[in-house]
């Protein structure tokens, strides 16, 4: 380990500080991370500078931070929370995935994705008993080109119309409205799910505390999450947003892409694209997921 070159770090502030602070990250080993926190010094330093950041308020920020690590864990994710509702998370999606032209484009993750979701088959339920009226999903998965990508994986989850995930009710012990399944050999999936609701991001926590402060709404347009992953393809991140939904401009994480948007058809009765006989209430959407090669 290489010793730090004796700088004299006395009597510093303002400018000066904001100097030394930058200098001591001088040697590290790694050269992105010496670029990430000398930049981030320097726009910290400056943010401080700017709001003339009392301390009161500095201690506010460090107990924010404190109790969005606390409320996290394996089922909620509030760090991601904070960073969907300051806009960063879109920010990063948009630096970080931009497909080529006709490719689907990505939005945020979310705070609810779990690992090891339950495997389907095509035309399956995928609700598996979330309470909800039946939806019926179906679309195809292409390449830029338009070549259908068989065998690629969809990983797929949503709230139920209480507007709830599946992780968020402390009883439930199976899931519910998520799972993956794979494309065909034509590259067609469908499912049944349940249909989807706008619904309010979780307010219990820091991030539901800073909204309420800042008199911004919590509420997020009714979609379906998609991850489909595919050899050699780039991930796709992305949802399915119901075009009638009313909150689709005021979207608390700022997630939604007009290219995203799809039409949910309702139906009474009837018989569904998978020849089920249907009885009462249903909807039904199509919606092609187009992903870019590596």
């Amino acid at each position: 380990m290489t010793d730090q070159p004796a700088v004299e770090r006395r009597n510093l502030a303002d400018a000066d500080l904001t100097r030394a602070v930058e200098e001591s990250f001088e040697n590290t080993p790694d050269p992105r991370l010496r670029e990430v926190m000398q930049s981030l010094v320097r726009h910290l330093h400056a943010f401080a500078s700017d709001v003339e950041l009392t301390e009161e308020e500095w201690f506010r920020a460090i107990d924010f931070l404190t109790r969005t690590g606390h409320i996290t864990d394996d089922k909620r994710q509030e760090f991601v929370l904070a960073s969907d509702v300051l806009g960063l998370s879109m920010l990063v999606i948009g630096i970080n995935h931009r497909h080529p032209s006709g490719a689907t484009e990505s939005t945020v993750f979310g705070p609810f994705f779990v690992d090891g979701s339950p495997g389907f088959e095509n035309g399956d339920d995928l609700g598996n008993g979330a309470p909800g009226s039946p939806c019926f999903v179906s679309g195809v998965v292409r390449s830029v080109d338009g070549e259908p990508v068989p065998g690629a994986r969809l990983e797929i989850w949503q709230a139920d119309e209480a507007g709830l995930y599946d992780v968020q009710y402390a009883d439930l012990d199976e899931p519910r409205g998520r799972g993956h399944l794979l494309s065909d050999d034509e590259g067609r999936y469908w499912f049944w799910t349940v249909h989807p609701v706008a619904y309010p991001i979780p307010t219990d926590g820091p991030v539901g505390e800073l909204l309420a402060a800042t008199n911004r709404s919590p509420m997020r347009p009714a979609h379906i999450h998609f991850m489909v992953t595919a050899p050699g393809y780039q991930t796709l991140t992305t949802h399915v947003f119901d075009v009638d939904d009313q909150y689709l401009d005021t979207d608390a994480v700022f997630g939604v892409r007009s290219s995203l948007l799809a039409t949910f058809e309702r139906h009474d009765g009837g018989t569904a694209p998978d020849g089920r006989a249907m009885e009462g209430e249903w909807s039904s959407t199509a919606f092609d997921l187009v992903i870019a090669r590596d």
